[in-house]
């Protein structure tokens, strides 16, 4: 493999898990389209849409592995939310993740720009008082937060994804989570995810491992930095930037697939 093509991968891999870290996302909605389109835009090589969502899914699982260990000791991790949830998702991803092999390369991005829009749309649905609640008084319906968590698996595991893009969102406006128990919770949630995300990947032959190995690198050096810095940044800042990434990415693939 070329060198200039290693370099991209690592940083790339970089960016993205420092980002996730911050904003308690896995980081697919970030690192699919950088990973599917950078390279090529470069001419340092190229990948399709079933080796970048292997990738991805390698990816997310080391970097939510940082995340959790940073927030663990914050006390934001709510348990009953985190079983709930990462449950259902994981049964959820790992239909996605094992079935995304039969689908053509269209049929996933296509997946994951719904799922982009979806999640940009919820971004901005507004959250008042949200905050305002007491971390010990958070309340939230188990059932329909199972619900949500098995639909957003299998979306997420077709794309590789950890699903927190959309976990973030939902859990934010429809569940009534505080940011930070949300963005601790999702790194905690999405790594169960990713689970069965990688399971689905790795069985159909769908990771190419150098690059994903690259990649993993990148993600323990720069999750836990993210994720310390996410914790000193104010809670509405991190709604808009992770807004405003998901917008961007969304645009961006609905350009190339229309």
């Amino acid at each position: 493999m070329d060198i200039s093509l290693l370099i991209t991968l690592f940083l790339i891999g970089f960016v993205g898990s420092f980002i996730s870290g911050m904003l308690g996302i896995g980081g697919a909605i970030i690192n699919f389209p950088m990973l599917l389109y950078i390279p090529a835009l470069l001419g340092v090589g190229h990948f399709s849409a079933h080796e970048v969502s292997g990738i991805t899914a390698i990816q997310v699982f080391f970097a939510t592995i940082g995340g959790v260990m940073v927030y663990r000791r914050g006390g934001f991790l709510n348990k009953t939310l985190i079983a709930y949830m990462g449950i259902s998702i994981l049964l959820g991803s790992f239909i996605g993740g094992f079935s995304s092999t039969h689908m053509p390369e269209s049929g996933i991005n296509i997946v994951y720009g719904i799922l982009a829009l979806i999640a940009v749309i919820m971004m901005f649905v507004p959250k008042k008082g949200v905050d305002d609640i007491p971390l010990d008084q958070v309340k939230f319906n188990k059932w329909l937060a199972a619900m949500f968590a098995f639909i957003v698996g299998i979306g997420a595991g077709i794309v590789g994804a950890g699903g927190a893009f959309l976990l973030v969102p939902i859990m934010l406006t429809v569940l009534k989570i505080p940011t930070r128990m949300t963005i601790a919770s999702s790194i905690a949630i999405t790594l169960i995810s990713s689970i069965g995300a990688v399971t689905g990947k790795i069985s159909t032959g769908q990771v190419p491992i150098v690059p994903a190995i690259i990649m993993v690198v990148a993600s323990l050096l720069a999750s836990p930095i993210g994720a310390n810095a996410g914790k000193r940044v104010n809670t509405k800042v991190l709604q808009i930037i992770m807004g405003i990434l998901i917008l961007a990415t969304a645009v961006k693939t609905w350009m190339e697939i229309l």
